[in-house]
């Protein structure tokens, strides 16, 4: 019995374990599942708070009376509305604050208009995407939207004018005026150009991106022009359409503009938005060249001058060598002054008949070793090119005054031997001047292959140190600029005309090493995308057997900062072939060692293909983002391969 009592007492106990285990698991489970429904609510909540900042960015709140729009809600905003009044601004600019005042007074008013019109702001320094899309480059910049199409206001920033605009355009006949630009294709186009004193034409494509950002400011140019007196029309070519018209005037990229004076075409090498345009073609509607009718005239401008002299001799006006002379200065107006007479006293003092070009330097640029003058003489079968190649082969003296004015034109030819000291032509230095010019003469004379020029030192201080003699502890230093970009500067030493001989024969028979602005050259340069400093510039970038994509940067630059993902990303999407390299160069601290590849502005890219280095193909399109970049590469690599470099 004892047996039995003592195993059901032990079943018992184990039952009560079992029974005490099971109720124990119970509160876990449902701990568990309390935990799990917190957690579904707190995603919930998340999932609200994230509704909730959508819709804070969709939401258009209003400032004094005064629509905030931003990249998020634009869109959603004007769709319903048939007219909305814009402004860009930046909070900083101090124009856009003076102007904020009457802008809530022309919100108000317009509030009040039957029906309401919408007044708003979008600060164009935040919400890029707007600014870029409606071409906003200056603050602050009013718009007016009809019907979703962007109207430019050009008149004054006062309530009185605006909301008249604006209660204009929102009528609901309103139409956009006719463009002022005229439209030419193969039908009308010698008919127009050749019975046009002067004429502007853009050769443009529909899908150019340049083309598309030109296109307001020329039509408000070709407005501007057509009220100047006499007008000057401006005009446009769809060169895509026009192909013929585009082969017969060269066009080989987008835009290209030309002006045509009675049907012959001259390269327009001015600016490209509206008030440049205006200022440069009313400045080239004018003659060419300055009538100078009395002998003192060029008795002083010989004296006293800093330029050279060009002037024509001719009978008159009727004559036929005068008319192609006007049309020789006409292709060299922007880089010469150029003169003619009438006056039988002048031709005497020149010593030159009618019919004759005369080329002179001033009187402080004039030496012993080198001619007064050179006279051409312009027959009835003399081309205005070849006037144009008498021009420009005299007009600079054996050694010159190189000045930041005068370097980009007159001082492009290389190699080009430049002298550096306290240049100053003026009463009281000339002496000392002329003194320093003149051992640079004697030198000069012995290498006419090189242009020779003297230059202030202060003027040029950039360069001077970028050269190395900044610290020279010399009161005159040297060097040479040559082609490619390549600068050898003279060791610094007393200068006299033997030590400036012995550098430019030293140069001449290529014993000279270049001086090269660099950053230190990279310890590891493995990522996806190589840096290239100024002493790695031709073995990375100009290496014979490899396409080379290279970026020109700043590092103060926004566009640059903003491009440095994708670029990073455009590496690595490559990194896998061997025989293209993407790469970067800070061009603010190195030096670009070939003049192929002009940096005017950051971030600038070039395509260097394999086996064609002197023939960089510049990055035009404006969407620097990984599908174009990518599209970019693809076009123009000689030779993508996708076998993986050896580690």
């Amino acid at each position: 019995m004892r047996s039995r009592k003592a195993w059901l007492l032990v079943l018992l106990l184990a039952l009560a374990q079992l029974l005490a285990a099971a109720s124990a698991e119970g509160p876990d489970e449902d701990s568990s599942n309390k935990e799990d429904a917190i957690e579904e609510e707190d995603d919930e909540e998340e999932d609200d708070e994230e509704e909730d900042d959508d819709g804070d960015d969709l939401e258009v709140k209003e400032e004094n009376g005064v629509l905030v729009l931003n990249d998020a809600n634009f869109d959603n905003f004007v769709a319903d509305k048939d007219t909305v009044l814009l402004e860009f601004y930046a909070p900083w600019c101090g124009h856009c604050k003076q102007f904020a005042p009457e802008y809530e007074k022309i919100a108000t008013t317009l509030k009040e208009n039957d029906p309401p019109i919408a007044v708003a702001k979008i600060d164009a320094t935040s919400e890029s995407a707007l600014a870029s899309r409606f071409d906003v480059s200056g603050y602050p910049t009013i718009k007016i939207l009809k019907k979703g199409q962007a109207v430019d206001y050009e008149g004054s920033r006062t309530q009185e004018e605006i909301v008249a605009k604006v209660r204009e355009i929102s009528q609901p006949n309103w139409t956009p005026p006719p463009e002022v630009t005229l439209v030419l294709t193969k039908d009308n186009f010698d008919e127009v150009v050749n019975d046009s004193g002067i004429i502007l034409v853009e050769f443009y494509a529909p899908w150019c991106g340049h083309c598309k950002k030109l296109a307001p400011e020329y039509e408000k140019a070709a407005k501007e022009l057509s009220k100047h007196s006499p007008p000057i029309p401006l005009a446009k070519v769809d060169a895509t359409a026009e192909t013929d018209l585009a082969k017969r005037f060269d066009v080989t990229g987008y835009p290209t503009l030309k002006i045509f004076r009675k049907g012959k075409p001259f390269d327009y090498n001015g600016p490209r938005e509206k008030y440049g345009i205006v200022d440069y073609m009313i400045q080239q509607s004018g003659p060419p060249s300055k009538q100078i009718p009395a002998l003192k005239q060029v008795q002083e401008v010989l004296k006293d001058g800093d330029d050279v002299i060009i002037v024509g001799v001719f009978k008159a006006e009727s004559d036929p060598a005068y008319q192609r002379y006007q049309d020789a200065a006409n292709n060299l107006r922007e880089d010469y002054k150029f003169h003619h007479t009438f006056s039988t006293e002048i031709a005497k003092f020149l010593k030159v008949s009618p019919g004759k070009l005369v080329i002179m330097q001033p009187e402080k640029f004039q030496s012993r070793y080198e001619p007064k003058s050179h006279v051409m003489d312009i027959q009835d079968s003399t081309e205005s090119s070849a006037i144009k190649e008498h021009v420009l082969r005299h007009t600079l003296p054996l050694v010159g005054h190189r000045k930041s004015s005068n370097e980009a034109k007159r001082y492009a030819r290389r190699p080009l031997v430049v002298v550096y000291y306290g240049v100053d032509f003026s009463f009281d230095y000339r002496v000392a001047t002329q003194f320093w010019r003149n051992k640079v003469l004697e030198v000069a004379k012995d290498f006419p292959e090189y242009t020779f020029a003297v230059a202030d030192e202060d003027d040029f201080a950039t360069e001077v140190k970028d050269l190395g003699l900044s610290e020279s502890g010399e009161e005159v230093n040297a060097a040479i600029l040559d082609e490619g970009g390549r600068r050898f500067a003279m060791e610094p030493d007393d200068f006299d005309a033997d030590a400036l001989r012995a550098f430019v024969s030293a140069f001449k028979e290529g014993k000279l090493k270049p001086v090269v602005k660099s950053q230190p050259v990279p310890k590891n340069n493995k990522g996806p995308v190589k840096v290239v400093v100024g002493k790695t510039f031709d073995s990375i970038v100009m290496d014979p057997e490899k396409d080379v994509l290279i970026e020109f940067y700043a590092p103060w630059c926004g566009h640059c900062k903003q491009l440095e993902p994708v670029y990073t990303a455009l590496g690595k999407k490559y990194k896998g072939h061997k025989n293209l390299v993407i790469a970067k160069m800070d061009a603010t601290a190195n030096d670009v060692t070939s003049d192929r590849y002009k940096v005017e502005g950051f971030p600038t890219i070039y395509f260097s293909p394999s086996g064609d280095k002197k023939n960089p193909i510049k990055f035009e399109d404006g969407n620097r983002d990984l599908e174009h970049l990518s599209k970019f590469i693809e076009e123009h690599a000689t030779k993508l391969s996708r076998a993986r470099e050896e580690l």
